[in-house]
């Protein structure tokens, strides 16, 4: 498994998931437009945490993450430039959603139900192998969730070399894993964020996960 991982990305999602890595050896750089947004997550990293450029980001990460804003998913991708993402591994944490209120707690996207963002994604960058994963909870969860039983993350993608790669990293983090098959399943997988939202916006109540259960 890799050691160097490139986060595109600044949020608190980009944070969370290199702190993760972090912990675990990787040497993690964070890709943003404003590095100073960055400095006490740098400056509590440790010598395997950088700062640097989308561009430098994509070009440092062996394993890339994408935790950009859905609707800026493509321009970040595209900054960090198409030479930087080919043959590379892209966990895709993003969701497709709509600058737009919910209704009645449900949030609101800019896809259809036949066309997922990543597979959007995957046909503006057609070398990079994009995996979807993480989209299904919220950041406090996504590295050791901590639940009584191992909750489980969805995940989908066209190449299974870069599967493989992201299950081990998932396993690392605490997580159970079912593999929905290729890229169309992000059309499943996505409107999940939709639901995992809906008691957080209803009633505040954020502190849940998804487990699929299975007889046999």
């Amino acid at each position: 498994m890799s050691k160097k991982i490139g986060i595109i990305g600044s949020g608190m999602v980009a944070k969370t998931l290199g702190a993760g890595f972090l912990k675990l050896g990787y040497d993690v750089m964070l890709g943003t437009r404003q590095a100073s947004k960055l400095d006490e997550w740098l400056s509590g990293g440790g010598t395997g945490a950088k700062v640097g450029s989308f561009s430098e980001t994509a070009s440092f990460g062996d394993i890339l993450v994408l935790s950009a804003k859905g609707n800026a998913a493509i321009e970040a991708l595209q900054l960090a430039g198409s030479v930087n993402l080919s043959g590379k591994t892209i966990i895709d944490t993003t969701n497709p959603i709509a600058d737009a209120p919910p209704e009645n707690g449900v949030l609101k996207f800019f896809t259809t139900f036949d066309m997922s963002l990543m597979e959007q994604l995957q046909s503006t960058f057609p070398d990079a192998n994009f995996v979807k994963s993480f989209s299904c909870v919220g950041s406090p969860f996504m590295v050791n969730p901590g639940f009584e039983s191992k909750p489980t993350m969805f995940i989908c993608g066209n190449n299974d070399d870069s599967k493989a790669e992201v299950k081990e990293i998932l396993v690392q983090f605490g997580w159970e894993i079912a593999d929905m098959g290729k890229a169309e399943a992000a059309r499943a997988i996505e409107p999940l964020c939709m639901l995992w939202c809906i008691p957080g916006l209803l009633k505040n109540e954020w502190m849940h996960a998804f487990k699929l259960l299975k007889m046999g």
